[in-house]
């Protein structure tokens, strides 16, 4: 039955939480999937649904990023050669094992990558390319694949790892380094554990509409917000959200 009030806390959770994800280049789940399952639906239809929806909000990021030309191809392509594999692997273990352990563990290196940036000023403020022989390609696809099957797995909080990881080994700046997090993860790799978990759990259908709607209008303004005021904000916006995002996985697997 159609409910309008669930219908609007639905736009509204949505909305906000892939606008701030969008910033951060990550953290979409943050309040989106705790809200599902709060709202009544089970752990694994809600992961499943939450899932599809952030697909949406890659693409809302993704028509924002891509006028501004800040991706190119030959690092998406080993984002997505990497990741993939990665996320249907995770995508296949999350619902055969225990959560908890896994959920704390994550949370404490995820608020950690906060208090990290924090204490590091320059983290992101300058694109500095680097890592970009054979050796470095091998090592950015390993972590990339590390990455990926967190992705499919645990979904809260992951790609936000991936924007760090950009920056950290590749050199990129907070702007470029979201705008890959966003286009390849937020498509591709969301994209591929919304495809797999969608077999093997059911999805809340009828909640979509909205999800997908607030995804992609909170993806595109969060890119526009990104973009307009640069990489120290989108720095500041990045340390709020890891650290909300860990003590929230933290808080959920105890």
């Amino acid at each position: 039955m159609f409910d309008l009030a669930e219908q609007i806390i639905l736009l509204v959770v949505a909305l906000i939480s892939n606008a701030l994800s969008s910033m951060a280049g990550g953290g979409a789940g943050l309040l989106q999937l705790p809200a599902l399952i709060f709202l009544g639906l089970p752990f694994s239809t809600a992961l499943a649904t939450h899932k599809i929806a952030t697909v949406a909000l890659g693409l809302g990021a993704t028509i924002k990023h891509a006028r501004e030309g800040h991706a190119r191809l030959p690092l998406a392509v080993v984002m997505l050669a990497a990741g993939a594999p990665g996320v249907v692997l995770g995508a296949n273990t999350i619902l055969a094992i225990p959560e908890s352990v896994a959920k704390v563990s994550l949370g404490i290196l995820t608020t950690g990558l906060g208090i990290y940036s924090f204490f590091k000023k320059k983290l992101g403020q300058h694109y500095l390319p680097k890592h970009r022989d054979a050796f470095g390609w091998i090592i950015g696809a390993i972590g990339l694949f590390f990455f990926g099957f967190f992705n499919g797995s645990l979904s809260s909080g992951t790609g936000l790892f991936v924007t760090v990881w950009l920056i950290t080994w590749f050199g990129y700046d907070f702007k470029r380094a979201t705008a890959y997090t966003m286009i390849v993860v937020g498509i591709f790799w969301n994209g591929i554990g919304a495809f797999t978990l969608g077999l093997l759990a059911p999805v809340a259908w009828g909640w979509l509409p909205m999800l997908i709607v607030g995804s992609l209008l909170g993806g595109y303004a969060g890119a526009h917000i990104a973009i307009t005021y640069g990489n120290p904000m989108i720095k500041r916006v990045f340390e709020l959200i890891t650290i909300l995002v860990g003590i929230t996985l933290i808080a959920k697997g105890l």
